[in-house]
């Protein structure tokens, strides 16, 4: 039987960066042995990964803007070129979610 909807694969390095940054997103306080880790698996992405993994990264702070909390700071500070790809990403989603929905939104008092 065949299936009708194509199957993503993604690559080792790709789920152990995203697993990473679950966990590190999450937690509230880090442990400087998981910066350690997201800052080694990082440079092993090939570009589509990259370009997934940043994709991914934008709708957590989408997510997360609608919480009042601002990740992308968080994002750059782990790493530059990292965060400035996920706040390119943030400008190509669809209409009406992206960085300025993002920066925008406050919580209330």
């Amino acid at each position: 039987m065949c299936a009708t909807t194509p199957e993503m694969a993604l690559s080792p390095p790709y789920r152990k960066a995203q697993r990473l940054l679950s966990e590190w997103l999450e937690a509230g306080r880090t442990a400087r042995r998981q910066v350690f880790a997201i800052r080694t698996v990082i440079p092993t992405l090939d570009a589509n990964d990259k370009h997934r993994l940043c994709r991914w990264l934008a709708w957590w702070c989408v997510a997360a803007g609608e919480r009042g909390e601002w990740l992308l700071g968080r994002i750059k500070r782990l790493d530059a070129a990292l965060g400035i790809s996920t706040e390119m990403a943030l400008a190509h989603l669809p209409v009406g979610v992206g960085l300025s929905t993002v920066r925008d939104h406050r919580k209330s008092a």
